[in-house]
């Protein structure tokens, strides 16, 4: 029994490694690769020393063939083939002498290429299942709609929830008076009304100041030069509105974005005028210097063009 248990521990344990190296592959084969390379290199550098022996002995053998044919101890004809011979077996010693750096740096080659091949595949079958979330994600949404109404469905996806607040206000006589009424707001500690693309805008990003109202103008500015961008290429990758704003890059970013339609010629959206979130409307109005903008995205436009 104790043997069986350590051969099914010893199983598990490959598998896992087994499984560990299949994941890191396209790592493992890349590091591979570009080790392959330098060696190859190194290899090649350390055959080119002894190529002057090899081209020196092939001298002196068409040499001692030359001076045979004027001293007339050998026919052309056997010169020749002497000649050829000499040709051949130095061809043979370069091609040995390079052999194992040339194999091994396209061993190297191949390791690399059959390292992005893996990617590649990776990428594509990522892309399927996010393409597919995302519909299942958007059916559900319509099915929502339809039963439920917009309004329901809105609420929803941005968690909003209603506060009653008190405000004052004067009436036709001047008089003051404070008043209850309904509002929608969300909470700001629940961020899950927000895209996984939202991403703040903040010191260290392109325009940002310490002056609200011009971080708001410099955000408008860029929003409305993302549509001109949509409208002239008919297609924006998200990482391009990213790079606009001083935003690190994203994997997701590279796919995700905007197709043009002609009939929204104001597609791209930064999200800084959602009403419902009560820290957009402080960035707005001036009292807050940084915003958590949140883009508006079509979806994986990679299947879209």
């Amino acid at each position: 029994m104790r043997k069986l248990a350590i051969v099914e521990s010893l199983g598990r344990t490959v598998n896992r490694v087994g499984f560990k190296l299949k994941k890191h592959s396209p790592e493992i084969l890349v590091v591979t690769g570009i080790v392959g390379a330098v060696a190859s290199a190194v290899m090649a550098c350390k055959a080119t020393t002894k190529l002057s022996d090899i081209t020196e002995e092939a001298k002196e053998k068409i040499d001692d063939i030359h001076a045979d044919i004027e001293n007339g101890t050998q026919t052309e004809e056997d010169s020749k083939k002497e000649l050829t011979v000499t040709y051949a077996q130095t061809a043979v010693k370069i091609a040995k002498l390079y052999a194992p750096s040339v194999i091994l740096g396209g061993l190297s080659i191949g390791a690399i290429l059959t390292s992005n091949n893996m990617l590649r595949k990776r990428n594509v079958a990522l892309a399927a299942a996010y393409t597919a979330i995302d519909k299942s994600f958007k059916e559900y949404r319509g099915r929502v709609v339809d039963r439920f109404g917009e309004e329901l469905d809105r609420e929803l996806k941005y968690n909003i929830r209603k506060e009653q607040v008190e405000e004052t206000v004067a009436d036709e006589n001047g008089e003051t008076k404070t008043i209850t009424k309904e509002v929608e707001v969300i909470d700001p500690d629940n961020i899950a009304g927000y895209s996984p693309y939202a991403k703040f805008y903040e010191d260290g990003c392109i325009g940002w100041t310490k002056d609200p109202e011009f971080n708001l103008m410099f955000l408008r500015r860029q929003q409305d030069a993302a549509n001109d961008r949509l409208r002239d290429k008919g297609f924006l990758f998200l990482n391009e509105v990213y790079d606009m704003l001083g935003i690190y890059r994203t994997k997701i970013g590279q796919q995700v974005g905007w197709v043009y339609d002609k009939n929204n010629e104001y597609k791209v959206d930064f999200g800084i005028y959602n009403i419902h979130r009560p820290e957009n409307r402080a960035f707005v109005n001036g009292y807050e210097k940084t915003i958590l903008l949140d883009f508006n995205v079509d979806g994986d436009i990679l299947d879209m063009m």
